[in-house]
């Protein structure tokens, strides 16, 4: 390793803050001159500007209110998206009370499918056809969905 100390920059000594003022004092007359001469180089494009201050100054104010109304209207989170995403609220919260009544209904079922021996009874008799020693089921035919068309002409009439 090599610690020998190279070449030290050299230190820079700031001036005075009394000769920077002096400097600038000195100087000023020109700056005065140089924005006169530039006030009156811009003078005619300003004049007519200055006249219509107002104008411009109305004239913004109403495109950026007209761009504000927009932008609240119909921007990413404006009032039409509000609108919507509010009746999609409803109508989820429509089906979650329509869910929350039907699994309310399934679940006083099962209590009573579990408990009730009257409600055992009744779905043993309409879903598996069970029936009392000597009753007899009558199971009538399901009807079809695409009644068949008679065969012949004579069929028909």
């Amino acid at each position: 390793m090599d610690f020998r100390v190279g070449r030290l920059p050299k230190i820079r000594v700031l001036p005075k803050p009394e000769e920077s003022l002096r400097t600038l004092v000195g100087r000023a007359p020109e700056a005065e001159v140089w924005a006169d001469r530039t006030m009156e180089r811009l003078r005619p494009t300003l004049m007519p500007l200055y006249g219509v201050r107002r104008r411009l100054a109305t004239t913004a104010v109403g495109l950026f209110t007209v761009w504000l109304f927009l932008h609240v209207m119909l921007g990413a989170n404006g009032m039409v998206v509000y609108r919507q995403k509010k009746n999609e609220i409803e109508d989820l919260q429509k089906q979650v009370d329509t869910l929350q009544r039907e699994n309310e209904q399934y679940t006083q079922q099962i209590k009573a499918l579990q408990t009730d021996p009257k409600m055992i009874e009744k779905v043993a008799r309409e879903q598996l056809q069970y029936a009392r020693p000597g009753e007899v089921v009558y199971v009538s035919p399901e009807p079809s969905a695409h009644p068949q068309a008679p065969a012949t002409n004579t069929a028909r009439k």
